[in-house]
Formats: structure tokens, sequence, C-alpha cells
């Protein structure tokens, strides 16, 4: 098995100055294992004192090879695409702020599950309503609800109740 070679542009003195300026510490414990490999410890022992496998270590070294000290930092992807692109998502934040209309659909307030079943019809894009909820919350909305009103509360009653007080502030001294 042949030793795998390392890029010999910089020393392991300037690598390691290199390290130490590093504000990722990942990328500056994969340094300092290229520069042990450099100083002629074996690729074990400069993986080990970097917290790293043997196999880890030499995959390092390629993108070393490769890139140089800019292929030691990590690369995340895009991540997965939004379910919901920009327009969608504009769309469901009116429905959410019109609200249901309880007299053609007899809700009075959309849960979760309603709203995954509107997105499914008007999108035709399921959601599972957890999700929904997550990106609802990514929207600017909480799950706050306003407060059950009964249709036959009497707003004079209400008013007279609140301006009379309680015999608990009638009686307020001490014995």
């Amino acid at each position: 098995m042949a030793a795998l070679e390392i890029r010999k542009d910089r020393t392991p003195t300037v690598l390691r100055r290199l390290a130490r300026a590093e504000a990722n510490t990942r990328v500056a414990r994969r340094i300092l294992a290229i520069a042990n490999a450099l100083d002629g410890m074996s690729r074990e022992e400069a993986a080990r004192s970097a917290g790293m496998d043997r196999q880890t270590l030499r995959d390092w070294v390629l993108r070393y090879n490769e890139h140089g000290i800019d292929g030691l930092a990590d690369r995340w992807g895009d991540g997965r695409p939004p379910t919901f692109d920009a327009q969608e998502q504009a769309e469901l934040m009116h429905i959410v702020l019109d609200g249901p209309d309880p007299e053609a659909s007899g809700l009075s307030a959309y849960t979760l599950e309603d709203l995954a079943n509107i997105c499914e019809q008007r999108f035709g894009k399921r959601m599972h309503p957890w999700s929904l909820g997550r990106l609802l919350k990514r929207l600017g909305f909480s799950r706050q609800k306003t407060r059950p009103s009964h249709p036959q509360k009497d707003p004079a009653a209400q008013a007279a109740f609140k301006k009379s007080p309680s015999a608990a502030q009638k009686n307020t001294a001490y014995a």
C-alpha cells in the first residue's frame, strides 16, 4: 500500500501557525493533523492527536491536496427545498389571516389539520400538520387563539359587573 502524499507548499510550522490563527476549531484540528502527518508522525497517530480516525484524516488530506486550506472547511448542502414556494406561502398567510367563513365551512377557527387539508386541495401538496405548524411559526404566526365567547353573552351585564366593586375590594381594612 502506497503512502498518501501530502502537498508540500507549506511547512508544518506554517500550517501550525495557520491553525492557531484559524477561527473555526474544526478546520484548525484538521490543519494540525496534516501538520503532524507532514512532520513524520504516522497517519494513525496524527489522526488520533486531532480527534479523528485514520480514514477521516485521509479524506481531509485529499481535500487539502486538491483545494488547499479552503478545502478543509465543512461544505453544507442547500438542504431540502421547501414544500411551498414563496407565492404559495404568501397565499397560505392570506388564508390564515382571513380565517374561515363559519357559514360556508362550519368552522370558527382553523386547526392545523384543517389547514393541511386546505393546502392539499388548493396546492395539491400534502404536508403533515406538525410540519405545517413549523412553517406557520417561521412565517411569524403563533398558536394563540382568540378567547372563546359565548353566543348569548350580554355586554351590558358585563359592563355593569366590571363597574361595581367586588366585596373583597370594599373591605380593605385590616383586623
